[in-house]
């Protein structure tokens, strides 16, 4: 019987419903599919538009965590877990963070970023396993992120966080879900019915991606980790980044390009370091210093480096 009731509550679901724009999909040319799979994916932006206050919500909780040396874990299983983890893992390389700062935990573990695990989906205990591993605190805020916002393992994972003192954010789908219910801010993008019904890893899955997208940019913008629009804190591994770091010195201390790498090179290839010589006027040991006394936020270690200079002057 639980089963059965399950099953219809599922079946109620915006994003399990079947897509009137799209019947007969598989009698359509291959441009008519990809027009309709292109005008569902046009209401995503609109969907996610909608939660733009909770949105901002979450992003000052975030803020003040990471500020205080506090941590951004995502939860999720499957698609949402994969989405999860991508955000993620390419903060460090964007922001110049450490890898502590943010976080992922995926139902099934790092095996199934590349192959469906999806049982463990249905495991609150797995859940409440997973999250308990990283210790939650009062300093820390949980994401947990499910298209359906019922998915057991990440529900027991936010209750979990929760009853431990962490903030903890719901990215969901459907609104009322258990998950929303659980959650501190509940973040609710109604994409609707998938092109290919219950295929979440489509719009509802796009609309997860422009959310923890803007969760995480809005987040490290707001304690400084980029420099007007540009990205100072990238870390030129390769030379492509090298190529990008010198453009964001060309742009940001209106330099010249072969200024800009001689600047670059100085600075030991510290995209920051440069800028706050430039800005400040002063020498790499001191805005190495100012950037060290300012947490890595490029704007404040300017204006420090400044104040030093005119003192020592």
């Amino acid at each position: 019987m639980k089963h059965k009731t399950t099953s219809a509550e599922l079946r109620r679901l915006g994003t399990e419903k079947t897509n009137s724009a799209s019947a007969d999909l598989d009698r359509k040319s291959a441009l008519e599919i990809a027009c309709i799979i292109n005008r569902e994916d046009a209401k995503v932006a609109a969907a996610v538009k909608r939660t733009l206050p909770q949105i901002a919500r979450a992003i000052d909780l975030i803020a003040s965590a990471l500020s205080q040396g506090g941590r951004l874990i995502y939860v999720g299983t499957g698609t949402s877990g994969r989405i999860a983890a991508l955000d993620a893992v390419e903060c460090p390389p964007t922001f110049d963070v450490g890898p502590r700062m943010v976080q992922f935990i995926i139902a099934g573990g790092p095996k199934a970023l590349g192959a469906a695990v999806e049982a463990d989906e249905d495991s609150r205990e797995l859940g409440r396993k997973a999250i308990a591993k990283k210790k939650p605190t009062r300093r820390d805020v949980v994401v947990g992120i499910a298209a359906s916002g019922r998915t057991p393992f990440t529900i027991a994972a936010i209750k979990y966080a929760r009853a431990h003192g962490a903030k903890t954010v719901a990215v969901v789908c459907n609104p009322k879900s258990p998950l929303g219910k659980a959650a501190y801010v509940t973040i609710v993008a109604d994409v609707g019915a998938e092109v290919v019904a219950g295929s979440t890893r489509m719009k509802a899955g796009t609309a997860q991606k422009m959310i923890l997208n803007t969760l995480t940019t809005g987040a490290m913008t707001r304690l400084g980790y980029v420099y007007g629009n540009l990205m100072v804190n990238v870390s030129p591994k390769n030379e492509k980044l090298v190529e990008r770091g010198v453009g964001i010195l060309e742009k940001a201390a209106g330099l010249g390009h072969r200024a800009a790498r001689k600047l670059f090179a100085a600075a030991g290839g510290r995209v920051p370091v440069a800028l706050v010589m430039a800005k400040a006027g002063v020498s790499r040991a001191a805005a190495i210093a100012a950037l060290r006394e300012s947490h890595g936020q490029v704007r404040k270690a300017i204006a420090m480096a400044k104040r030093g200079s005119e003192f020592r002057l």
